[in-house]
């Protein structure tokens, strides 16, 4: 098969290579699919292949984090999935013996595995994937429709719900919200019953919040974010600011518009990760900072329920061939791309 595939560490114009490799076979408890569709990712992928953050990892490796297709071959034991099923896969496989998993937690398991970082991944023709990670692909979404779902719907709903706890009738800031994340955060407070401020750094950007069902949106760089949200909430400020920047321009601006014990939500750190905290503001205030990633079972669940529904929305720039992704990557370096560009290997 025709896979992507980077031998060491380094820039991905360097490293990276397409290449013939033989196609994998499924072990037992394994399904074997053929890619259809699988999203091309800034931290996920250029990030990893160029050796951070410092994770274990088995050379050589292909990336490609969020694979969805149709199942090719089944391995020895696996129930429940049948040749040609329309199939997603989550990209994290939870350990379920550490002390997080045994205590329901599993999005914040350690011992785990991900597609494309500790195993091969989805820039390839077919990818060998744990069964607990498939997925059956409802019959409404395209294959690159639930790679994107997959991609950042279920971490929206774990910071929302799992972290800060959202209820119905409160009120979110979703900076960011033109971007992959933070467009699902939008969505997610929305389904979830909240008022969203969509924050974005161009109109486009923030029109784009409007659209994915905001309520309101600013531009912080044309506006101060601050008084434009006290202005929206007469005074109070929101109950939870989801952040996935971490921005030293816009994180302290965001938790400043904190209500009373708010509570801030951040995945993410593409901005920079190195921000300014008013700790004064933390406690006297009573607010509360969480950091999270991934998801848990339930997050999977309510998102597969909820693009089953028809529900969800996705922003799919392109949809590229397998040889294109060289040139994907050059394009979210120019930054000019607003929503998911998607590889499909059985393009060209």
């Amino acid at each position: 098969m025709k896979a992507w595939v980077f031998r060491a560490y380094g820039p991905a114009e360097q490293v990276l290579r397409l290449e013939d490799v033989p196609t994998p076979e499924p072990g037992p408890g394994e399904v074997l699919v053929e890619v259809r569709a699988v999203t091309v990712n800034r931290a996920r992928d250029l990030t990893i292949i160029a050796g951070r953050p410092n994770v274990p990892h088995l050379l050589p490796m292909v990336p490609g984090v969020d694979p969805a297709g149709r199942v090719a071959a089944l391995g020895e034991g696996v129930e429940g999935f049948a040749v040609d099923d329309r199939v997603t896969v989550c990209s994290r496989s939870h350990c379920g013996q550490c002390r997080d998993c045994l205590d329901g937690r599993e999005g914040d398991c350690r011992e785990g595995t991900l597609i494309g970082i500790h195993r091969w991944g989805g820039y390839a023709e077919y990818c060998c994937v744990p069964v607990e990670s498939c997925e059956r692909l409802a019959p409404g979404p395209s294959f690159a429709e639930a790679a994107v779902v997959m991609r950042h719907f279920p971490t929206a709903f774990q910071l929302l719900d799992d972290k800060a706890g959202l209820r119905a009738g409160e009120w979110v800031l979703v900076m960011g919200a033109g971007g992959g994340l933070g467009s699902t955060g939008v969505q997610a407070a929305k389904l979830m019953g909240a008022t969203v401020i969509a924050g974005a750094g161009a109109e486009d950007r923030v029109r784009l919040g409007i659209e994915m069902g905001a309520d309101f949106g600013i531009n912080y760089r044309t506006h101060d974010l601050v008084e434009e949200v006290m202005r929206l909430t007469d005074g109070r400020g929101v109950d939870v600011v989801f952040e996935n920047i971490s921005d030293p321009t816009t994180w302290p601006r965001a938790f400043a518009s904190l209500a009373y014990a708010g509570r801030l939500v951040t995945a993410g750190a593409h901005g920079g990760g190195k921000v300014e905290l008013d700790a004064s503001r933390l406690y006297l205030r009573r607010h509360k900072v969480i950091g999270g990633a991934g998801a848990s079972r339930r997050n999977v669940e309510t998102t597969l329920k909820f693009a089953g529904e028809g529900k969800l929305k996705t922003v799919i720039e392109e949809t590229l061939s397998l040889a294109a992704l060289t040139a994907a990557f050059d394009r979210l370096g120019g930054g000019d791309v607003v929503g998911k560009l998607v590889i499909d290997p059985t393009l060209g």
